[in-house]
């Protein structure tokens, strides 16, 4: 009796890992086609999201176009950094065609416009209230940086803070596609 029911235990503790394995796997490696993680050379998922003015923007709207998608939080050294810089690049690069839409990630109105107000941001800041965008995108750790070419695939990611002299390059490569 103590063996069978040895015998037992085992099967279904395999089977337990081989579907949690299966099941782990497929998540991790999905193509982005998919739902899985973004990656360079794919093509960034569509969002829908609002601005701070009520504004609705689409990744689709900015199609044709260099794009810097940045997801952010004030709660963020790194993104608090980059944030200015960002505007300084937008304001050198806006009139080649270069894009920034900066993803807050669902922290309140109030902070967000205090933010944007301090550091006279000047390009679309949108919410991702309900964070959706965030799990499409598979953000694992913040500033997230996706770097999208005109043809809609994606040039670079840049996980972690960013130099300015970093991002200027950057765009400058992506303006060239």
């Amino acid at each position: 009796m103590k063996s069978s029911r040895k015998i037992m235990q085992i099967v279904i503790l395999t089977a337990v890992l081989i579907i949690g394995g299966y099941a782990i796997g497929t998540t991790l490696f999905a193509s982005g086609e998919s739902g899985g993680v973004p990656k360079v050379g794919g093509t960034p998922p569509e969002f829908k999201l609002v601005d701070l003015q009520g504004n609705v923007h689409q990744l689709s709207d900015y199609k044709g176009k260099a794009i810097v998608v940045n997801f952010w939080g004030t709660f963020c050294p790194p993104c608090v950094k980059e944030m200015p810089e960002f505007e300084r690049q937008f304001a050198k690069w806006q009139n080649d065609g270069l894009e920034i839409l900066a993803i807050n990630l669902s922290e309140d109105t109030l902070t967000v416009n205090n933010f944007v107000h301090q550091f006279e941001l000047n390009y679309p800041i949108l919410r991702d209230v309900d964070r959706k965008t965030e799990r499409k995108y598979g953000l694992r750790s913040y500033p997230t940086t996706f770097f999208v070419k005109p043809d809609g695939t994606i040039m670079d990611i840049t996980v972690g803070g960013m130099t300015e002299e970093y991002i200027d390059e950057r765009i400058a490569k992506l303006l060239t596609y």
